[in-house]
């Protein structure tokens, strides 16, 4: 019985995996002469569900598996323990936190608490922080957690600042009734733009789950491909532009709330040209300047300065 469920596990996963290739070489296709922008591979959904899939014919190792199960386990209470204090507190104008610093001093905690989120979070992606990461825990599995510890720092970061902040007690403005609604439906779609661009840049990624779950299947972690699908096709930082609408759809201004919302929309709008492009141009090369030029930064259907030039409109 159980070779014969190990054979069925491996058909499912051959199925898995050849399906989206098949997906893949036909979203890719061009005209002939021209090269495609990117070549995506399976599709995300795809690629998530036989990640998934190769749990449940890991090879033998107690020890690893319980690592690898538990260190996941961690990572995915962090992370929806971050969302939930994010949602919380965003929405109530950031006056839920739990800091009790006295005034004036206030200010620079919080001034801390806001910064540290951009500069630790660009610093363990990029140049020798990179690194960091997949040093946390001894030996080669520590390299292989690498994406789940990247995960759990990122939550421990928004947890501080929005559990840690100290709130003024000042409030601007408060939405009620239709206007109340009205945000409420801005909100939730900002929140489902953010997830769909977390999906199309790879969920097995942002949320931590490639660490472990390659440990438990004793494999180098398969990371994804230069994302090109879905809301990449219509700008090249759909992540950031999501994190940005959910900064700003709340119902509740406080002095707090622009604070916050001033300084990550600045770091939205400033990394990933400053630092996330010039990495993926050093990764991928000619694919990702092919990208870059056909495809919009943030404004979806904005002309790029090159196509305005040549626009005889423009002219």
């Amino acid at each position: 019985m159980a070779n014969a469920i190990g054979c069925d596990t491996c058909d499912i996963r051959a199925l898995v995996w050849q399906s989206p290739r098949l997906i893949s070489t036909a979203m890719t296709q061009t005209e002939p002469g021209k090269p495609p922008l990117g070549s995506p591979g399976p599709h995300p959904v795809w690629r998530l569900i036989e990640l998934v899939i190769g749990n449940f014919s890991a090879p033998p190792g107690r020890t690893r598996i319980a690592v690898a199960l538990a260190y996941g386990a961690l990572c995915h209470l962090v992370f929806a323990a971050a969302i939930l204090a994010m949602v919380w507190t965003l929405w109530n104008g950031m006056m839920t936190g739990l800091g009790a610093v006295p005034f004036p001093y206030a200010i620079l905690v919080n001034a801390a608490l806001v910064l540290q989120f951009p500069l630790l979070h660009s610093l363990f992606l990029n140049g020798r922080g990179a690194k960091v990461p997949g040093r946390v825990l001894p030996g080669p599995w520590g390299k292989t957690l690498a994406a789940t510890t990247y995960t759990i720092f990122a939550s421990l970061q928004l947890l501080a600042l929005f559990l840690l902040w100290t709130p003024s007690g000042i409030v601007w403005w408060r939405a009620e009734g239709a206007a109340l609604w009205v945000v409420l439906a801005l909100h939730v779609a900002s929140w489902l733009f953010l997830m769909k661009s977390n999906l199309d840049a790879g969920a097995e990624l942002q949320s931590g789950a490639l660490g472990w779950m390659s440990l438990v299947q004793l494999r180098d972690p398969a990371w994804p491909d230069m994302p090109t699908r879905g809301l990449f096709t219509l700008i090249r930082q759909p992540i950031y532009v999501g994190f940005t609408l959910v900064l700003w759809t709340v119902p509740t201004w406080t002095p707090d709330q622009l604070a916050v919302a001033a300084v990550l929309t600045a770091y939205c709008l400033i990394a990933p040209a400053r630092l996330k492009e010039p990495r993926y141009l050093r990764r991928f090369g000619a694919r990702y300047a092919r990208y870059r030029d056909a495809v919009p930064y943030m404004i979806p259907g904005r002309p790029r300065p090159t196509e305005r030039k040549q626009d005889p409109t423009h002219g």
